[in-house]
């Protein structure tokens, strides 16, 4: 790295460490007591289930009591189930009192046992001070309140003890009568679960325990549940984190010393089974002491949020640099601005892997939390790569000092110049069209070439003889080929014009049946031939029927980037992507290459891609030399981007091992870079089609099943969110510096382009598993569709719509719909949504487009 890198990393490395710091400011709260006066107690371990019956041994019961021993006057039990039962037996030996607790669910017979050890352990057990039948039964509607009453009514008349059922307050609230038939009020008072922030959750304890005691006065009121999670989904506004935990606990401890409040604590230690029942993940992380029994905070020190923050900060630098240095491989050209934006990326990049790495890995992990921690990192790391590539293209449009590779005209003396060939394939287009065609050729401005027009498997005499009339006409330079059958589409056809190509040929052009060159066309392109090192000329395509309606202007807009952006960054790196009109191609090139490929429906950008890896130059002049017309309708706009993105996988396949290196190229790994990284929206286009599969059946398992799937994490959501924002960031900055578009236009490409992501998703997933597809071939002149028939084009993105939309319906109605990660899954689904919505809307501006003359400019 040189100076200005290294005082850029020095920069930005102070800042990341400065915001770490400042989000892990430490804060003063009150010391935990020397004792507390008690834990809800339940001692499974790893891989110990309450639900599945699979219970600690009775070393694991004792050696937790033994850890409590001297911090705690007295735990909660919930169950006298198998070695549950031996809890008073053991904490009486370290002098721990406890509130034995009876198991109450559905099951009647289990009921029984559990009522029957109840009673036994209390009468034989003098550490035994309180008892209660039950825990959340009526919250949860585990049975009627007649059946718990009975209950009640049957131990109190067996034990000596205080009985009690523990429920949450707005329960006792509901079943005041409850009051009759227990000896004191067992309240959970769980400000967490009543979305309330950590800053007021203390105070609103204390509420509660005001109410009860207003509404029990002749009854003590124990909270038998009282804590914070340490992890977990945000539920309103109650955040879960370690941070948090600490200062809720700390704080609370503080007022029940003050109000002389009799509690348990929720709880002595992390009960990982919990995450299948029905408080979800959360339920898992509310101990003070972890599933290892290692305490997870200080009890007297500063709270700090992440306590190891420092390492995490320091790791992040550490790959933000790495992933700096990685961006400016080859970016010598790249302005200090343009260095100091990749270096933001980069730091910030690093910082949410760093975050999320630790989110993660802080939890208790389980196969299926493996599974999907595996797909979140697959993930990521696609999000990352196209957003870094995405990141790098906007730096080097913006902020190159200068352009390395920038086409420069070359004046050659006449004899000089290069014999061109250029060759025109068409089938079944319109005769008045392709003489158009043929008669601005007929103009070219330049003393040396043929034009060959090859017409591939017309049948209708009516169509392609006109044009063989009008090559006649033309005088020499004009050979018309008619043959039928020709197999290999456009390629074929292309192959076919070089066996008719004249021997003193140098150079092969080739157009597309409907553009109109420029007469400079090849005085200006041809020269650069001259040096023998360039293999391709290429000018961008452009159009000239983008006036024409609003359709085929928000289709022009959506071109238009391509050549004005994507373009111009790879042609630095001697990159580009040939396409198959306005390019020039060194005839003897082509010959060594063999020619064009017929096995790729792309068979432009494949010829490019083996071009360089032969060693030899293009060069890209983003100057229009020829104008052509657009698709009429939406159905063949996306036929041909179909055809692309279909074809660009079958370059990648067919290309992969010479693109990574296993097979020996003359490919620069610029070269490398630019075709992987320039295809990499389109993959991941693919990706998200995949992606909206798993959302939809993941939102229709939260409507049907809310308690099994819940709203996924924010940091699922965050990844399609942020990539999405950044790029439409990127497109409405670069347009409008670069492709000087106004802001409608720049809306205008926007949906014109992601109208199109359904389409190259399915092109995208299909090239992976088929091998080759029928060539597309895109109609010119086309009939103007039905409104009936344009919605048919899209009836897969209408359908895909309505399952969103109903989606959206469905969740927003979720229990947890004030919890953030609800909100955030929500505006998920509503983006997903936008592409399909878009594309519906295209197809309906193409049916109206043959009536409407309009174009962007005049809709705003």
């Amino acid at each position: 790295m040189n100076r200005v890198n290294v005082l850029i990393v020095i920069a930005v490395a102070v800042v990341t460490f400065s915001l770490w710091a400042y989000v892990n400011q430490p804060k003063e709260h009150p010391p935990w007591p020397r004792i507390v006066k008690g834990f809800s107690f339940s001692p499974f371990r790893v891989h110990q289930d309450a639900i599945k019956h699979i219970l600690p041994s009775v070393d694991d019961i004792d050696q937790d009591l033994a850890l409590l021993a001297g911090r705690t006057y007295a735990v909660r039990s919930y169950s006298t189930e198998g070695t549950l039962a031996e809890i008073p037996r053991l904490a009486k030996k370290y002098n721990i009192n406890i509130t034995l607790g009876a198991w109450i669910s559905q099951d009647t017979e289990r009921n029984e046992r559990e009522i029957n050890k109840l009673i036994e352990l209390a009468a034989k057990h003098r550490n035994v001070v309180r008892v209660i039948v039950g825990n959340e039964v009526l919250l949860h509607n585990y049975i009627g309140v007649e059946q718990l009453e009975g209950y009640l009514d049957r131990v109190r008349k067996a034990v000596n003890v205080p009985v009690s059922t523990a429920e949450t307050w707005d329960v006792w609230k509901r079943y005041s009568q409850l009051e009759t038939h227990v000896d004191f009020i067992a309240a959970h008072l769980l400000p967490y679960w009543e979305k309330q922030p950590v800053e007021k959750a203390v105070a609103f304890v204390a509420d509660r325990m005001d109410y009860l005691q207003t509404l029990f006065p002749d009854k003590p009121i124990v909270i038998t549940e009282v804590g914070w999670p340490s992890n977990g989904r945000s539920w309103g506004a109650a955040v879960a984190s370690q941070s948090n935990q600490a200062m809720f606990l700390r704080q609370f401890l503080k007022l029940a010393e003050q109000q002389d409040y009799t509690y348990y604590i929720i709880e002595a230690f992390d009960q990982p089974w919990k995450g299948d029942s029905s408080e979800g993940g959360v339920g898992s992380y509310w101990g003070v002491y972890d599933v290892y029994r290692h305490q997870k905070f200080s009890f007297t020190e500063p709270i700090v949020g992440i306590p190891h923050w420092k390492w995490l900060a320091g790791l992040s630098v550490v790959m933000a640099i790495i992933v700096f240095a990685l961006l400016l491989m080859d970016s010598k050209h790249l302005g200090m601005h343009g260095r100091s934006f990749l270096a933001i990326i980069a730091y910030a990049v690093a910082t949410a892997v760093v975050w999320v790495a630790n989110d993660y890995t802080n939890q208790y992990l389980t196969g299926l939390s493996v599974f999907i921690g595996l797909l979140l990192v697959f993930g990521m790391i696609g999000v990352i790569v196209v957003m870094l590539a995405e990141a790098h293209e906007w730096a080097e449009l913006r902020w190159s000092r200068f352009r390395r590779r920038e086409f420069k005209p070359l004046i050659v003396p006449v004899a000089e110049l290069p014999f061109v060939s250029i060759h025109v394939p068409c089938y079944n287009e319109p005769p008045t069209m392709m003489i158009e065609t043929l008669n601005s050729l007929a103009c070219l401005q330049y003393p040396h070439y043929e034009v060959i027009v090859i017409d591939n498997n017309t049948q209708d005499p009516a169509v392609w003889q006109p044009v063989q009339a009008h090559c006649q006409q033309l005088g020499e330079r004009f050979h018309f080929y008619h043959q039928d059958p020709l197999a290999g589409f456009k390629a074929g056809a292309l192959n076919y014009a070089l066996t008719k190509t004249s021997s003193q040929t140098e150079v092969i052009a080739v157009i597309d049946s409907d553009y109109q060159v420029d007469p400079l066309w090849l005085h200006d392109l041809a020269p650069q031939f001259v040096n023998p090192a360039i293999a391709i000329v290429q000018a961008p395509q452009d159009y000239r029927d983008g006036n024409e309606n609003l359709f085929k202007s928000m289709c022009y807009s959506e071109y238009a980037g391509f050549f004005q952006i994507g373009m111009i960054t790879r042609n630095e790196r001697n990159a580009i992507i040939q396409h198959g009109t306005m390019t020039l191609i060194r005839h003897s090139v082509l010959a060594k290459i063999g020619g064009w490929a017929q096995w790729c429906i792309t068979e432009d950008a494949e010829l490019g891609l083996r071009v360089f890896e032969h060693g030899y130059e293009a060069i890209y002049i983003p100057k229009s030399y020829g104008k052509g017309v657009m698709p009429d309708t939406f159905i063949d706009y996306k036929k041909q981007r179909f055809r692309w993105a279909f074809g660009a996988v079958q370059i990648l396949r067919g290309h992969a091992r010479q693109l990574v290196g296993r097979v020996k190229t003359r490919l620069t790994w610029g070269q490398r870079y630019h075709f992987v990284a320039g295809w990499l929206p389109w993959l991941a286009d693919g990706l998200n089609l995949l992606f909206n599969i798993a959302a939809l059946f993941w939102s229709l398992g939260m409507i049907l099943a809310p308690r099994s799937f819940t709203p996924p994490l924010i940091i699922f959501s965050l990844l399609p969110l942020a990539l999405f924002s950044f790029k439409t960031a990127k497109q409405f900055y670069l347009y409008q510096s670069h492709v000087n578009s106004n802001i409608w236009q720049t809306l205008a490409a926007t949906i014109a382009g992601i109208a199109l992501s359904h389409t190259i998703s399915k092109a995208i997933v299909q090239g992976f598993i088929k091998k080759d597809k029928p060539f597309f071939r895109t109609p010119k002149l086309a009939q103007r569709l039905s409104y009936t028939s344009a919605l048919a084009v899209v009836y897969e993105e209408i359908m895909l719509t309505l399952l969103f939309i109903a989606a959206v319906t469905g969740v927003s109605y979720s229990p947890a719909n004030a919890s953030l990660d609800l909100l955030f899954w929500t505006v998920v689904l509503c983006v997903q949504t936008l592409p399909y919505l878009a594309a519906i809307a295209m197809s309906l501006l193409g049916a109206r487009a043959h009536g409407a003359k309009m174009t962007v400019a005049q809709a705003y």
